[in-house]
């Protein structure tokens, strides 16, 4: 109860800012979504699609359910604060994941902090989201790219010094849960300052059933940001610390008990010549994990465990860009060192442990070229990249605890090659015809993803997969090859200015696709080391991570229509159909057919509406995996906002008005045994509740 009356006393002044409930869309150059969190920002700018603000819904506390909400993506529910953005059929590493543009490695062996845990939608100003295929200047990566940028004090418009603020904060009844946070500074027309913080805690969540057990969470965040106009561009840094505490996971063996985590990075931006523009940036994010299956797991795990995780990952980046912004050749270069060291203890025994990721290093030089122009009346990007990558992984250690079967493996990987390195290329083109109305567009792309170091790597069998969360064991291959996807998308966008929808079609077609394949021809026939130390574990049929083929098509759009002055729909509906093209079998955690419809209507200083999410039945399921089939579902929320000022804005609404069971297909099975949940049971999604959220913004 204190925190209801704390949390609605603050949410009369303060909240994060998106209170315009008409937003004008930006100018349409084809390339890039942005989902806008902040009302009235100063960031996007003509070059981009503006997504309507996720005002429909209660601000969740992990990001990625914001970004799921853009045409084509879906997320991956691995626990409240662990989801994954899932993009046309793809996810994990495959889809590049940033924060302010600063890239960086997870510090979680199963990915309990991918890139969007590091954006609380408290802070959020947008999520941009590059359509379809990244550009080779955004780095590598499979598929698309997904950025989260937090809010930040902007350089003053007139003379003299002005103080800026945003602030926020919600209460939803759902998980007892509050989230408080924004940004305060100073700034004049040439320097800048600001510092950013925030506060997040919430309970298990209630759903139709039912307490769904070990899903609490606790976060926090703080730092401060700054600039000076240099010439014509600006010299900036800034430094930010999230700290994760003890959080629920319940598709995983362990919980998050802490993830503290240092941003650092900084450079200079802007022209530093006539149509010559300059982008520098240096960072380093410093990770350092523990989790466990004892201090909040209940009941507590018989044998008890405990995981300690470290990644650093250093980045230097520098483009240059000769022309404007749609007529121009941009060349440039990255660089990025990752370390990573993951050791898996015994707390009741100092002599147990086990270096199950020892001394992981990964180096990636990059250099990409990049043309923006028209030939007659069509406009295109076209741009190629190259990185070469070299990783190399040390001799493990284990404790005098440590059975023989560990001790066996350990040996036979120390004296292993423990080394690789991949050249890869990728080739992106994107062609749009500019229409008043009707904008046809084409895009025709080669990508390539880099094994990562767990699955070249994984010497010991265990749950660690990068957030797969299907209950197998996996062990890592030393052979593997990058993946590389043949990309075709062909879509059309039409806008009447009261009416707009954009369609597309799309088509990858991706060999060397790395997949988990039974360890051996003999499955269930424990004749190996990995399989006798995978029985113990309790899955007698390991997984090894091998090249595979597949095909991933599919169609998904977004719409919006004015009807009269008032009312207003939008949505978004997607299809995938991902398969395996060297069996018959499917790729596993790929989402079902789904739509969202929202309908308002709008006043000057108030609106309320109602918002259905549905997701049909998914039966098209990774043997491999041994997945599990799901259920299709239709979930109604209500909504409602009003201005109070020009600077002070109230929402609220109802989640799940009718209280509907469901379980997403994309959620983890749970893994928690004090839980209306049953062990092995699709986590299912969250119950009625009602959120009220406030904001403020000077």
């Amino acid at each position: 109860m204190h925190k209801i009356i704390a949390c609605s006393a603050f949410a009369l002044a303060v909240s994060l800012s998106h209170s315009a409930m008409a937003q004008d869309a930006a100018e349409d150059d084809i390339l890039t979504d942005v989902i806008l969190v902040t009302a009235g920002s100063t960031h996007a700018d003509e070059d981009t699609d503006s997504i309507e603000q996720p005002r429909h819904i209660a601000l969740p506390s992990d990001a990625s359910t914001i970004a799921a909400r853009a045409p084509g993506a879906g997320q991956i529910g691995n626990g409240p604060l662990s989801g994954q953005l899932s993009y046309r059929g793809l996810f994990g590493e495959r889809v590049l994941g940033r924060v302010n543009g600063q890239r960086f490695a997870s510090g979680g062996p199963n990915a309990m902090d991918p890139p969007l845990h590091y954006a609380p939608s408290i802070l959020l100003d947008r999520i941009e989201i590059a359509r379809g295929v990244a550009p080779v200047s955004e780095g590598p990566s499979l598929a698309g790219a997904v950025n989260a940028e937090l809010q930040q004090i902007d350089f003053a418009a007139g003379d003299g010094i002005t103080a800026q603020g945003s602030f926020g904060a919600q209460y939803r009844s759902v998980d007892n849960s509050y989230a408080i946070g924004g940004t305060l500074g100073v700034a004049t027309s040439n320097w800048r300052l600001g510092i950013i913080g925030s506060r997040e805690e919430g309970d298990d969540y209630e759903f139709d059933g039912g307490t769904a057990g070990g899903t609490s969470f606790e976060r926090n965040l703080y730092g401060a940001h700054a600039g000076v106009k240099l010439g014509e561009g600006e010299v900036w840094a800034e430094y930010r610390r999230s700290e994760t505490d003890p959080s629920g996971n319940p598709p995983f063996p362990m919980d998050i008990i802490y993830f503290n985590t240092d941003f650092l990075q900084g450079g200079y931006r802007g022209e530093v010549g006539e149509d010559i523009a300059l982008d520098l940036r240096v960072g380093h994010v410093a990770v350092k994990h523990l989790m466990d299956n004892q201090t909040i797991r209940s009941p507590a795990a018989p044998n008890p465990r405990a995981t300690f995780a470290d990644a650093d990952t250093t980045t230097a980046e520098g483009s240059l860009r000769f022309g404007s912004l749609t007529r121009n050749v941009t060349m440039g270069a990255d660089y990025q060192q990752v370390d990573k060291y993951v050791r898996i203890t015994n707390p009741l025994n100092a002599n147990f442990f086990l270096e199950a990721q020892p001394d992981l290093q990964e180096e990636r030089f990059g250099g990409f070229v990049q043309m923006r122009d028209s030939a007659g009346a069509a406009e295109f990007e076209i741009g190629a990249r190259i990185d070469r990558t070299t990783q190399d992984a040390g001799i493990p250690a284990l404790g005098s605890a440590v059975p023989m079967g560990p001790v066996m493996l350990a040996n036979a990987f120390a004296a292993s090659p423990r080394e690789a390195s991949d050249t890869t290329v990728d080739v992106v083109l994107r062609a749009w015809l500019p229409g008043d109305v009707v904008t046809p567009r084409f895009t025709l792309a080669r990508k390539n993803r880099t094994p990562s170091m767990l699955e070249r790597f994984g010497w010991l069998p265990t749950e660690a997969s990068f957030g797969l969360a299907d209950g197998n064991i996996y062990v890592g291959n030393q052979a593997l090859e990058p993946e590389t996807a043949w990309i075709m998308e062909a879509g059309v966008d039409v806008d009447t200015g009261s009416f707009s929808i954009r369609p597309t079609l799309f088509y990858r077609r991706v060999n060397d696709y790395i997949q988990g394949t039974p360890f051996d021809d003999t499955v269930g026939v424990i004749d190996s080391p990995v399989e006798m130390i995978a029985n113990m574990n309790g899955d007698p049929t390991p997984l090894m991570f091998r090249n595979v083929d597949a095909e991933l098509y599919g169609l998904d759009l977004d719409f919006n229509a004015m009807i009269g002055e008032h009312l207003v729909l939008d949505g978004t509906a997607s299809f995938v159909r991902a398969k395996r093209r060297d069996i018959d079998d499917n790729l596993y955690r790929v989402p079902p057919a789904s739509a969202r419809l929202a309908a308002f209507w709008q006043q000057d200083d108030w609106a309320v509406g109602a918002e259905v999410n549905a997701a049909a039945d998914q039966n098209k399921i990774s043997a491999t995996n041994g997945e599990t089939a799901s259920d299709g579902y239709a979930v109604v929320g209500l909504f409602a906002h009003y201005q109070l000022t020009s600077e002070i804005a109230l929402d609220a609404g109802v989640e799940n008005l009718f209280d509907a069971y469901y379980q997403p297909h994309l959620a983890g099975v749970n893994r928690v045994g004090d839980s209306d949940v049953a062990l092995g049971e699709k986590m299912p999604g969250t119950g009625r509740g009602v959120w009220i959220r406030s904001s403020v913004r000077f």
